[in-house]
């Protein structure tokens, strides 16, 4: 396979604002193609290297769903139960209904939120921030505990009764809050033991290790006008000493270490029906959970929610866009593959029927997802 194109094509994202880029191209979990460009650091001029550390933000996301299916696997929930048997302050929630005169009522909610509704951004939140979750970041100098903000977020009341519409929100935090109250280890301890450790991720967390911190991308912003980067800080604290571990957004990871994540999935989805014992340390999931998760979960109401242009062409399933319609989505890549991305343009594609997944990363906000995500999938499969 001859992948000039993918070069030539990341090469040609520094004049779209990109700082630099880096992508990783697997086909049976065998590297096939392997490139970086541009720098982490603008102003030393520091170049991406292969072990260059990113923020993956809502790729955190995947992992959470994952291993929140792991224990579904085990019996320990089923997907239609109610989130307030696992987290009592849900128990009672409302919704705030703003009628056609612009007044605002806020009423008890009919539905209970549901543990599916988490995985399926179904639940009514949003990511908008309190007045009690600023006043409690403000309390706690931003070292709040997943409990704590959790505890904070189930007062808010919500947008819409759960089940009814798809709106992307903190539902992935609390469906890492169910994680910790399950398993009774924290989000981090969960991950490292049951995803990390077997699959030998070694530079994956929530907290950026002092020995590491070098290696981490600056993340900027870009003037289309002016032509220039500004260096900004990340939405999330990565800080030792922060306390909170985001399951929606806080993971900190490479290239190469995703990479070990991603081809588990698509080693276990897309190898046929052998068995489990030959997928050795990558099978930290089932064959069924992950056709599941890449299953589309939408109604009608909600895939007319999900419409984000650059996702035309895709359904939603259980926290991972899944392609459902390539004519829709103008793309050239198979029915089924699924992935998700971040918002600093970390980017996940994972294809079971032809044994391909590549991971992506840069650090740029606003990302341009919409202008690079489609058009390095085409690109990509073109050279196939």
């Amino acid at each position: 396979m001859d992948f000039t194109k993918v070069t030539n094509f990341l090469n040609s994202l520094s004049d779209a604002g990109i700082p630099g880029s880096d992508l990783a191209i697997y086909i049976k979990g065998k590297e096939v193609y392997r490139h970086q460009t541009g720098y982490t650091n603008l102003e030393t001029k520091d170049l991406i290297k292969p072990d260059t550390l990113y923020a993956f933000y809502s790729m955190t996301k995947v992992i959470t769903c994952v291993a929140a299916m792991q224990l579904n696997e085990k019996g320990l929930f089923n997907l239609n139960d109610p989130v307030s048997d696992y987290l009592p302050e849900f128990k009672d929630m409302t919704v705030k209904h703003v009628r056609d005169n612009g007044a605002v009522e806020i009423l008890p909610a009919v539905n209970q939120m549901r543990i599916v509704d988490c995985f399926t951004m179904s639940t009514g939140l949003t990511y908008n921030f309190s007045e009690g979750l600023e006043k409690l970041v403000k309390k706690t100098k931003d070292s709040f505990s997943n409990e704590e903000f959790i505890s904070v977020l189930a007062k808010d009341p919500l947008y819409f009764e759960p089940g009814t519409h798809w709106h992307y929100s903190f539902s992935h935090d609390v469906l890492a809050r169910v994680i910790e109250v399950i398993s009774g280890k924290s989000l981090g301890e969960y991950f490292n033991d049951h995803i990390f450790k077997p699959l030998g991720m070694k530079d994956t967390f929530f907290k950026l290790p002092e020995n590491k911190a070098k290696r981490m991308g600056l993340c900027y912003t870009y003037d289309e006008k002016t032509k220039k980067h500004n260096q900004i800080n990340h939405f999330i604290n990565f800080t030792p000493g922060s306390k909170y571990e985001s399951g929606g957004g806080g993971l900190i990871s490479s290239v190469d270490d995703y990479a070990k994540f991603a081809n588990a999935l698509c080693k276990i989805a897309g190898w046929g029906d052998a068995e489990p014992e030959k997928y050795g340390k990558d099978h930290i999931i089932s064959k069924a959970s992950i056709n599941l998760m890449r299953t589309n979960h939408l109604c009608e109401t909600r895939m007319n929610d999900y419409n984000w242009g650059h996702h035309s062409g895709y359904g939603y399933g259980l926290g991972v866009r899944t392609m459902v319609d390539k004519s829709t989505g103008g793309s050239n890549s198979n029915i089924g593959e699924f992935g998700w991305s971040g918002a600093a343009g970390t980017f996940l594609l994972i294809d079971p029927s032809i044994d391909l997944a590549y991971v992506y990363a840069q650090q740029l906000l606003p990302s341009k997802e919409e202008y690079v995500a489609p058009r390095l999938r085409n690109v990509i499969y073109g050279c196939l």
